[in-house]
């Protein structure tokens, strides 16, 4: 069985910063990729910045540059460095592990940027 657990989320005033992070048990975790969706109010889940197993990244254009997503293959967690927020920031950010032809989601952690 996998999990995956979020932390970190918060309220911060716009320009702040915040830091996410997402523990994953499994053995699998090391050979997965890992990613941090976020879905706003009244709005489509969007995939934020993904992470593969050899340590590539991408990410959405809307926080190119002011978001980091890292991983501690050795202790089974990624991170989400979030810098410069804004309120259109504001949302439910949810992890996910892929294993193949499967994902594992979390059960989502709430940023508010307030203005």
């Amino acid at each position: 069985q996998v999990y995956v657990v979020e932390s970190g989320g918060g309220l911060v005033q716009a320009g702040g910063s915040l830091r996410l992070s997402c523990a994953a048990s499994g053995s699998i975790f090391s050979l997965s990729a890992m990613g941090w969706y976020r879905q706003a109010p009244g709005k489509q889940r969007e995939l934020v910045a993904r992470i593969t197993s050899g340590g590539n990244t991408n990410y959405a254009d809307s926080v190119k540059g002011r978001f980091t997503i890292s991983r501690d293959n050795a202790n089974n967690a990624v991170y989400l460095q979030m810098n410069s927020l804004k309120p259109e920031d504001t949302a439910v950010y949810y992890c996910i592990l892929w294993a193949g032809r499967s994902d594992y989601w979390g059960q989502g952690t709430q940023v508010t940027v307030s203005s």
